[in-house]
């Protein structure tokens, strides 16, 4: 049932499950106050801290409800006028509704496209902030590129103007669910989740596009197809009427394709361009090496995505999963402090496809296990592991499932 954490799996740098805690909390903390702060920039004004009411933002929301109804594209009842709280009149707590939950990011609202009932993301863009973003977004979606499987950019499925405000724009996305959730069965799947990253940040860079603030949450994966039942888009732990936990299927039972988000920071530059350079700007990670002392020093913007990739990985697997120390050595390159020195993208992908064919059948389906897996999760988690793992090996049903072109 897969092996305990070790030091030697986590490596030097590891932290400790408190001081993960510690830092899960400020890192919060900050979000909370960022959001705060980006609503009263946006908004004029502070939202209502009373359990389930609407925010500021969330009315802004409210106000296109009937124009982007008109649109085709319908907010949930939350949003609706003459909205009623579920909970009113009962004693029932407004975070145990379905309608008493907020998204967790101002700009960004789930809907259903009425034409065919697909669920999708709303998000507002102000051009006067992010200039490039819906250019760069539709850029990847012009046919030669929307139909090549190796670009992994979240499509933009419509551009929407907000009516009376010239500067906002809404993009029309699919609704796409954290990458991390549910939680990675088998090493297989990690190493297909990887595979298609380096394959979406390579597209870019091969079509002259620098991210420049690929961080966990700017990679997002599309996850209906996991859940027989769909999921609640702000607690995709319950399901989406709130009747109860949303069960999921694995990664190698239904493969995902996973997508690279959020172009606010990203630029495009001419092919002729061999060494653009661009101030720092920091993005979701803050620990860049290059940008801690050279914020008035322009630098070439492509090695820096390669090193928020890397941390990505190193925070998200190696630190926070055993079994994955094969990846260290790529890694480490990626994450190096010269940035001259790190491998480019398509070195990257080269020396990965290595890395994959060396990795046996056996260590492929093996458990990925949390570091914050005590006795009882492992044994739980194990138990379920080794009984699809015993299916899937009868059935010959791929160690690296890959989703379907």
């Amino acid at each position: 049932m897969g092996h305990t954490v070790t030091s030697k799996d986590k490596g030097p740098k590891t932290k400790t499950k408190t001081e993960r805690k510690a830092a899960e909390a400020a890192e919060l903390e900050r979000c909370k106050a960022l959001r705060a702060q980006r609503e009263f920039e946006a908004f004029g004004a502070e939202r209502e801290t009373r359990p389930g009411a609407l925010s500021v933002y969330e009315v802004w929301w409210c106000q296109q409800y009937q124009w982007l109804k008109a649109l085709g594209y319908l907010l949930r009842s939350r949003y609706a006028p003459e909205w009623v709280p579920s909970w009113e009149g009962s004693q029932r707590h407004p975070f145990t509704c379905e309608d008493g939950h907020i998204s967790q990011f101002p700009q960004i609202i789930d809907a259903t496209r009425m034409s065919d009932g697909l669920y999708i993301s709303l998000k507002v863009v102000d051009k006067s902030v992010h200039p490039h973003e819906v250019d760069i977004g539709q850029y990847f979606m012009m046919e030669h590129l929307a139909s090549d499987p190796k670009n992994h950019c979240v499509p933009f499925l419509d551009v929407l103007s907000v009516p009376n405000e010239e500067e906002k724009q809404i993009l029309v996305m699919p609704l796409l669910l954290d990458f991390t959730m549910p939680r990675f069965d088998t090493i297989g799947e990690v190493v297909e989740c990887l595979r298609q990253l380096f394959e979406g940040l390579l597209f870019m860079h091969t079509n002259h596009v620098a991210h420049r603030d690929c961080m966990s949450r700017n990679i997002m994966m599309d996850a209906k197809d996991l859940y027989p039942e769909s999921y609640h888009p702000t607690q995709p732990h319950m399901k989406r009427n709130f009747s109860g936990y949303a069960n999921h299927l694995t990664r190698t039972q239904r493969p995902p394709k996973y997508y690279l988000i959020d172009f606010g920071l990203s630029r495009r530059y001419d092919a002729s361009e061999k060494n653009p350079l661009e101030y720092p700007i920091f993005g979701g990670d803050k620990s860049v090496p290059e940008f801690q002392k050279n914020i008035n020093i322009p630098m070439n913007p492509f090695p820096t995505d390669i090193y928020y990739l890397g941390n990505v990985i190193r925070e998200q697997f190696l630190y926070a999963r055993s079994g994955l120390g094969f990846l260290k050595p790529l890694v480490d390159d990626m994450v190096q402090d010269d940035p001259s020195g790190r491998p480019t993208m398509e070195a990257v992908v080269k020396r990965f496809d290595f890395i994959r064919q060396k990795l046996s059948t056996w260590k492929l389906r093996s458990r990925v296990i949390s570091a914050e897996d005590g006795p009882l999760e492992n044994m739980y988690y194990g138990t379920a592991h080794w009984r699809r793992r015993i299916g899937f090996i009868a059935r010959r049903v791929s160690a690296i499932p890959r989703p379907s072109n």
